[in-house]
C-alpha cells in the first residue's frame, strides 16, 4: 500500500541507529522517561518500532545510551538500603564514590560536564538522576511521597555538589580526599537528608 512504512531497515545509507538515538535524546529531554514511548521515538526517527528494539532491546537500555552511561544506578540501590538505617549515608557515599572512581564513572562525569553547557544535557541529567537513581532510592526508605520528594531533591544537592567539586572542578583538598574522609565530612548532613527531620517539609 502506498505510503505505508515498511518494517526493517530504512532504504539507503542513513545511520539508523544514530537517528534513533537523536530522536530518543530529544524526546527524553522534552517529555521525560515515563511519558516517552518507543513508538513515539520510532515515529520521530521515521523508522519502524521494531528497529528500536533491534538496536537497543528495551526503552531502558535506549535511555541509558542517550545519556552515554554504561550502567543502571538501580542495580546499586540494594547496596544502600540493605543494612542499618543509621548507616544509610555511609553506604550511599561509599557506593557512589566507588562507581564514580571506576571506568563507568568517566561517563557520568562527562554527562555532568555536558549538562553545564547544553540544555538537553541538563534535562537528561535531571531525568537520569531523579528517575534512575534517587526516586527509587528515596521511595524505598521513605513511605511518605511528599517527604520522599524532598529527600530526593536534598540528596541530589549533596551528591551533585560533591561530584562537581571533586570530579569536574577538582577542588582541593576534596579532589584528593579519601572516601573515608568524605564520608566523615559529608555523611552526617546526608544522613539527615535521608532519614532526619526536615523541619516542616
Amino acid at each position: 500500500m502506498a505510503g505505508k512504512r515498511r518494517a526493517g531497515r530504512r532504504p539507503g545509507h542513513q545511520p539508523t541507529r544514530e537517528l534513533i538515538l537523536a530522536a530518543a535524546r530529544e524526546a527524553f529531554a522534552r517529555r521525560g522517561y515515563d511519558a516517552t514511548s518507543v513508538r513515539e521515538i520510532a515515529a520521530a526517527a521515521d523508522v519502524d518500532p521494531a528497529l528500536v528494539h533491534h538496536y537497543f532491546g528495551t526503552k531502558e537500555k535506549l535511555f541509558l545510551e542517550t545519556v552515554s552511561i554504561p550502567f543502571d544506578p538501580r542495580q546499586y540501590i540494594h547496596l544502600v538500603v540493605e543494612g542499618p538505617r543509621e548507616e544509610l549515608a555511609e553506604r550511599l557515599l561509599t557506593t557512589a564514590l566507588g562507581v564514580w572512581d571506576s571506568p563507568s564513572g568517566l561517563a557520568a562525569g562527562a554527562l555532568l560536564r555536558g549538562s553545564l553547557t547544553h540544555q538537553t544535557g541538563s534535562e537528561l541529567l535531571r531525568e537520569f538522576l531523579l528517575k534512575r537513581a534517587l526516586e527509587p532510592l528515596c521511595g524505598a526508605i521513605e513511605p511518605d511521597p511528599v517527604l520522599a520528594k524532598w529527600r530526593m531533591n536534598l540528596v541530589a544537592t549533596q551528591l551533585m555538589g560533591l561530584a562537581m567539586m571533586r570530579y569536574v572542578l577538582a577542588m582541593e583538598p576534596l579532589a584528593s580526599a579519601s572516601p573515608e574522609q568524605i564520608v566523615d565530612a559529608i555523611g552526617p548532613n546526608l544522613q539527615r537528608y535521608l532519614t532526619g527531620d526536615l523541619h516542616g517539609a
